[in-house]
């Protein structure tokens, strides 16, 4: 299966953003891939406005998934991204959404919020509290999971239990003394804890790295990206990744079983 992962700076314009978005669904379409990640909080990000992509935030029958949802019509693809969606009284949702043939598919509200390095996602975010289900695309079982969730090891580990065979991550990972580091470092960890691929995809403007990856289970990077606006992709098989797990079984081979998400 070819997956893809797209990485682009997202502005404060939503229309914008989501012509953005249509224009690597289509190309990541074109060139076979069957799943495509997205970065994080895609509606709108201003550097001198930190609290814009809570402010921007559209229900999910708003414009921007209104257009991606229209180009998502035209093929197969699966896409995952992530946008903030109104709750009550100035707050939002950091929601991950899954478009496959027009339809949202699967919706996963962000567990893990950024609350770390001087930040406080919380201020004006709502948690939540349950795991997704597991996509189907083609052979494979998919995971979901948003950018600070990949720090939390009992959450890949999770997914890989009920059967996921890749992990998505839309992400806005922050810069920072050794984040590049932190980034890498965890991908790599994350794939061999769950013996899972990984797609990641990394919003790439002046705050965030970008840095996509697609990291196959035994925590090898297939394909790469800079700190520009750039689209990879990489081959993933359900027989490479049960061969790996077959050579390393550290699913079955568990004594403990994983501590609860929340």
């Amino acid at each position: 299966m070819r997956v893809a992962a797209g990485q682009f700076a997202v502005t404060p314009d939503w229309e914008t953003n989501a012509r953005t978005c249509v224009q690597l669904m289509r190309r990541a379409a074109e060139q076979g891939a069957s799943l495509l990640v997205l970065p994080e909080a895609l509606l709108a990000r201003d550097d001198s406005d930190p609290d814009l992509s809570v402010k921007s935030a559209q229900p999910l029958d708003g414009g921007f998934l209104n257009l991606l949802r229209a180009e998502s019509q035209t093929n197969r693809l699966v896409t995952i991204l992530t946008v903030h969606v109104p709750t009550a009284q100035g707050r939002a949702a950091n929601t991950l959404v899954a478009l496959r043939g027009g339809d949202i598919i699967a919706r996963y509200q962000k567990i893990h919020l950024y609350d770390a390095f001087s930040m406080q996602e919380s201020r004006r975010v709502d948690a939540g509290s349950v795991l997704p289900p597991l996509l189907d695309v083609e052979d494979m079982r998919v995971g979901l999971m948003t950018c600070y969730d990949l720090r939390f090891p009992e959450m890949a580990l999770s997914l890989a239990l009920q059967g996921a065979d890749l992990l998505a991550l839309p992400a806005a990972w922050v810069r920072g003394p050794l984040k590049e580091h932190h980034w890498s470092t965890l991908l790599a960890a994350r794939a061999l804890d769950a013996t899972c691929g990984i797609v990641a995809a990394g919003e790439c403007g002046n705050k965030n790295i970008g840095l996509s990856r697609i990291v196959d289970p035994s925590g090898v990077t297939l394909a790469g990206a800079g700190v520009t606006p750039q689209l990879i992709f990489a081959e993933m098989s359900k027989a490479s990744i049960e061969h790996i797990r077959d050579r390393l079984p550290v699913l079955k081979n568990r004594r403990f079983a994983p501590p609860q998400i929340l």
